[in-house]
């Protein structure tokens, strides 16, 4: 699904060259290269604070501890993402408050969110999926309307912009409140190990989170808050100041690539590919490339592609309501038909920088002589 090792051969000089030299200065926490990337990142977003942190799970945990978000609060997100959303929520015994998405970009769908707002909403946490923002100006005027937070969950979009109606453009995790990500090593800007990072524009809640991501302490042994220990390590972020000025680069490579397979899936009935709702390379970044199979062939697909050594993914096989962690009697099946639709059509092929056309035509074809017979 993506190819790491290629991606690795293009910058590997400046990868070993970075990571000589925090072996050499033997500052592994918090050391310069981290504070170097943290400066480039905010750059490269336009923000005015990026906190670096261990991962990004614990990055979205500390953006609701942030924002002191208290049991009970109900805080709403998609059905349609990976359980890490959800999971923080219910890790701070806040109320997970699962709603449907829209049927073409995958994104939480804001008429979904309107319905389920009540007197304990705090929060909203839209997802952008797949590489590409979620409705932020109706979710925005959403937030405005009910005096809610909005915790970007942007693991699979940096790099991303959404266009507002007004025309203007801002970086995917600028937006809301507060946002995180994650540097897995296959995301669009990934490190090699695990990573994560938190944006916002608010300096009051920046000085809150870079305590609680080093155990509570701005003064050494002088805990203000309540923290937890989630700092990223100098290593990483060596490699992330690696990367950082390739990511546009990187991404254009996967736009160009999830262009390619799309016109070869022109005019397949049974093929759906995803829908790009902003011009230019930064509409989107193309995380997952995921199609919708219509005719109730995509888990033989699966396995077609895999006999034939093309490796794909089903992101998500199960819907959140329905995982046995997060079932709940509040929640009804009928206020979820594009989820649970989508869950059995949907399949993302290989995505990456370092696609070719060769392999790009013979996964295409694949799909078509199967999808087709």
């Amino acid at each position: 699904m993506v190819d790491l090792k290629g991606q690795y051969e293009g910058i590997k000089e400046q990868v070993n060259t970075s990571i000589s030299e925090v072996l050499d200065s033997s500052a592994f926490i918090n050391g310069p290269q981290v504070h170097a990337f943290q400066k480039e990142l905010e750059n490269y977003l336009d923000v005015k604070h990026v906190i670096p942190c261990a991962n990004g799970t614990d990055a979205l945990q500390i953006c609701m501890m942030g924002l002191g978000l208290k049991p009970g609060d109900e805080v709403i997100t998609a059905d349609f993402t990976f359980a890490a959303t959800v999971e923080v929520i219910a890790l701070l015994n806040l109320t997970p408050v699962l709603v449907d998405v829209e049927p073409d970009t995958f994104n939480i769908d804001p008429d979904a969110i309107e319905r389920a707002i009540t007197s304990k909403t705090k929060a909203i946490v839209p997802v952008h999926l797949f590489g590409q923002c979620a409705n932020m100006d109706a979710i925005m005027e959403l937030a405005k309307k009910h005096n809610l937070y909005v915790i970007e969950d942007n693991a699979q979009a940096i790099g991303a912009a959404h266009t507002f109606q007004n025309g203007k453009k801002q970086k995917a995790g600028t937006i809301g409140h507060v946002a995180s990500t994650s540097f897995f090593p296959s995301k669009n800007l990934g490190c090699y190990g695990d990573g994560g990072a938190i944006f916002t524009n608010d300096d009051d809640l920046a000085h809150t989170i870079r305590g609680m991501v080093n155990h509570g302490m701005y003064k050494r042994y002088h805990h203000d808050v309540v923290g937890v220990n989630s700092r990223l390590d100098s290593m990483q972020a060596a490699v992330l100041r690696a990367k950082l000025p390739k990511l546009d680069e990187y991404n254009k490579k996967r736009r160009e690539a999830a262009d390619k397979y799309s016109k070869a899936f022109e005019g397949q009935p049974n093929i759906v590919v995803p829908k790009i709702l902003a011009e230019g390379l930064d509409g989107h970044v193309f995380h997952q490339y995921t199609l919708r199979i219509l005719n109730e062939k995509r888990d033989s697909l699966v396995q077609h592609l895999n006999d034939n050594g093309v490796p794909c993914g089903v992101y998500y096989p199960i819907p959140l309501h329905l995982q046995k962690a997060y079932v709940d009697e509040r929640y009804n099946e009928a206020d979820f038909p594009v989820t649970n639709q989508l869950v059995k059509e949907v399949i993302s092929l290989p995505m990456h920088t370092e696609l070719d056309d060769e392999q790009i035509e013979f996964m295409t074809n694949l799909v078509i002589d199967f999808v087709n017979n």
